[in-house]
């Protein structure tokens, strides 16, 4: 580990940076137990999570802007794999993926940058961003001491370096990064991988050592990390983390503002004085460095979400919501905390730290230096009771649950529990599609027919893994079969379980029904009692990804798709249908065919018509449309559809749903009002029980053009196009 620790040059965690700043100042940055210290200055990192995917480029600026304008100082972001290498040696850097562009206009904004190259990320990212076509290399397993994985993880990893050093985006070059991540919440899954998971852990954290960035690594949650390696803590309790060696800052890489949503499931809120304590309570406990996840959680635009059932909608409830507009009072009252403990950050830095306890679930975090000057931190970590407390000869409130911050150790400037910023009003405020003005439109119309188009892509007398069928390369897995019935007898019933995610299920081309896993449960059984005819009747069973696995041990290996068809109750028997002869296609017709693709009309012969058709399903509407009025963002109102995937002139606006979140499960409640006093978790406080999980899909308005845009929509299941709308986000500051 020596030889390790001088590749990049830490003795005594003194390293000699050349940092650019806004692109004509140079800098040196370093660490010790106490923070990061940029041109020989300790510095409080406020880091606020923007992933560059899940936006689009013409709201990056405004992005950062409105983040350093909450108060942060720094952005972070993951390093997408999938999205930059989509097949083997191909690498893509255009369109919301410009991960360059990106970091310059950190850069211009004055901001530092924080960069998770991993390269695998979570994130409910679809497979956890790592490309699909990796699973097939042969003898691969993925996140463990394997030859073919480290193979193409040192070979990203490196090529991403080495991008970063040619643009001259490492701080010793004279870019905005600082803090740079290798691998990503590893020690969560290393034990499952036994000896081998440590040799990797080893092996990733001097693989990247090696690279000589100049800048310090980290990696999320790997207590086992070697000495030249930060290891950050990521969790619900991290405002009192200890690190697992005394000589490196503490660092918590993930303080979750909310949660993510799923398809089918309810909504997960965190209020902002939850948030403001967990904060609070981390500088308290001389935290320095302290990054969001997330701070704009964006838009799982096209099929990048991940789960399975992750929604396309990514909001996070952070203080940034999807759609780029700050969140009151969340981001104010943040604003707010973050002025305050910036007004502490000399002392929290440079100052001799003492506890002092004022009583049970009381206490006081003090640091003062020799000429007398003095910061204080006081917390009550009760949950139920306010308290009055006495320091320093002089009388404090503390409501429950809260921490006080006081500059001076006289003079409280903020208190988490007291939200005295504005809060605001939300309204999407719907629109008719518009044609050249009118609304009078002209639709194109396609309806795909169920089962087999054109010759099977092959045949099996077994049903096949969804995953392993298509690669990810569609949603979309047709499962077709036939029998022959010489009696009909009573209502046979037809039986299907399967991996999941979803499927829709045709008799003799007509639509039966939809059977569906949740993202707590992704396998599921289907039953429907069916009419069969005599002589053939065909089965066509349309099996769908909602997202593939991102995360946990031996993901890449969890599968999807049929296990078992049987019929049951003809001629008094069971029919077993999983080992007959089943055709397959990949995809459906309308993918094939480039239907999505504007201008591709040619593809086929659509029907047109002022009135489309409704509630019928495999079918693709397109219609010209004009933007909406206004400048507000914009989202696509899908509630009266059925499940399917939206585009606006070829853009991939993404995966479409408006499934109801379900009522009455158990330990799973909805409430009126969320008490934020307590520890934080994803189901303590729920609202949407019976609503759409998503009913509004964001739509940058830079895809749309003044007149003339091609929506085009593949309805799976049915729905009502007519009602399909636009609506605008207007947010209006509420007056008490």
């Amino acid at each position: 580990m020596k030889s390790a620790t001088a590749n990049i040059a830490f003795p005594a965690m003194a390293v000699t940076l050349m940092f650019l700043w806004g692109g004509c100042l140079t800098a040196n940055v370093s660490y010790d137990h106490r923070s990061l210290i940029i041109d020989g200055r300790r510095e409080l990192i406020i880091s606020a999570a923007i992933h560059y995917p899940r936006s689009v480029p013409a709201m990056w600026p405004s992005l950062v802007r409105t983040a350093k304008e909450g108060g942060c100082n720094a952005i972070e972001s993951y390093v997408f794999w999938n999205g930059h290498e989509p097949s083997p040696g191909e690498y893509y850097f255009g369109g919301r993926y410009d991960l360059v562009k990106f970091i310059k206009i950190v850069q211009q904004a004055g901001m530092y940058m924080i960069l998770r190259i991993g390269p695998v990320v979570a994130a409910e990212w679809n497979f956890g961003g790592v490309p699909v076509w990796l699973h097939y290399v042969p003898g691969i397993v993925f996140r463990t001491d394997n030859g073919p994985w480290k193979h193409y993880m040192q070979n990203f990893t490196t090529y991403i370096v080495n991008l970063m050093k040619k643009e001259k985006l490492f701080a010793p070059l004279g870019g905005p990064i600082i803090l740079s991540q290798v691998e990503n919440e590893y020690g969560y899954y290393e034990g499952a991988y036994g000896e081998g998971g440590k040799r990797y852990a080893q092996w990733a954290a001097n693989m990247a050592i090696s690279q000589n960035i100049g800048v310090p690594w980290m990696m999320c949650q790997q207590w086992d990390a070697p000495p030249a390696i930060i290891s950050t803590c990521n969790s619900f309790y991290c405002d009192q983390f200890t690190p697992n060696t005394p000589d490196k800052p503490k660092i918590w890489t993930e303080n979750w503002p909310g949660w993510f949503k799923t398809f089918g499931a309810r909504d997960p809120h965190r209020p902002a004085e939850d948030v403001a304590f967990s904060v609070a309570r981390f500088f308290q406990k001389g935290g320095s460095v302290h990054n969001y996840y997330m701070y704009h959680g964006g838009t799982n635009f096209g099929r990048t979400a991940g789960g399975p059932f992750i929604t396309t909608s990514y909001d996070y409830e952070a203080p940034i919501d999807e759609y780029g507009l700050p969140r009151f009072p969340k981001w104010g009252h943040l604003k707010e905390l973050h002025r305050a403990i910036k007004l502490s950050e000399h002392m929290l830095l440079t100052g001799e730290h003492s506890n002092v306890s004022l009583g049970p679930s009381l206490e006081a975090d003090v640091y003062t230096d020799s000429s007398g000057a003095c910061a204080a931190f006081l917390s009550n970590t009760g949950n139920k009771t306010d308290m009055t407390v006495v320091f320093r000869n002089a009388s404090y409130h503390l409501p429950a649950w809260s921490v006080s911050v006081l500059p001076d150790c006289k003079n409280v400037v903020f208190n988490t529990a007291k939200v005295t910023s504005q809060t605001s009003k939300v309204e999407m405020l719907p629109e008719d599609l518009k044609q050249n003005g009118k609304k009078d439109l002209e639709w194109q119309v396609f309806t795909e027919k169920p089962g087999l188009w054109g010759e099977a892509d092959f045949v099996k007398n077994e049903l096949v893994d969804h995953i392993n069928a298509t690669k990810d390369t569609t949603d979309y897995l047709w499962y077709t079969t036939s029998i022959t019935v010489s009696e009909t007898g009573r209502s046979p019933v037809l039986f299907i379980e399967s991996k999941g995610h979803t499927l829709h299920a045709f008799m003799n081309k007509e639509f039966i029904g939809t059977g569906t896993g949740n993202g707590t449960h992704p396998t599921f059984k289907f039953k429907k009692s069916i009419t069969l005819k005599r002589g053939r009747n065909d089965i066509d069973l349309l099996s769908m990804t909602v997202g593939l696995q991102n995360a946990g041990s031996f993901y890449e290996w969890v599968g999807a798709g049929l296990t078992s068809v049987r019929i049951e109750g003809l001629n008094n028997s069971t029919l077993n249908l999983s080992e007959s002869s089943w055709s397959y296609k990949l995809g459906v017709q309308g993918e094939h065919l480039g239907l999505s693709k504007p201008g591709n009309s040619g593809a086929v012969n659509w029907t047109l018509t002022t009135k489309p058709p409704k509630k019928q399903p495999l079918t693709w509407y397109k219609v010209l449309i004009d933007q909406p009025s206004g400048n507000e963002p914009v989202g696509l109102d899908m509630l009266g559809m059925g499940k399917g995937m939206a585009w606006l002139n070829g853009e991939e606006i993404g995966r479409y749903w408006p499934r109801k979140a379900r009522k009455n499960y158990p330990n799973d409640e909805c409430v009126k009002e969320c008490d934020y006093r307590g520890k934080f978790m994803p189901d303590k406080c729920l609202t949407g029980c019976g609503e759409p999980s998503q009913r509004w899909y964001h739509v940058p308005r830079s895809w749309f053009k003044p007149s003339g845009n091609e929506l085009v929509i593949f309805e799976e299941r049915g729905g009502d196009p007519t009602k399909i709308k636009l609506s605008r986000r207007k947010v209006t500051a509420e007056t008490s």
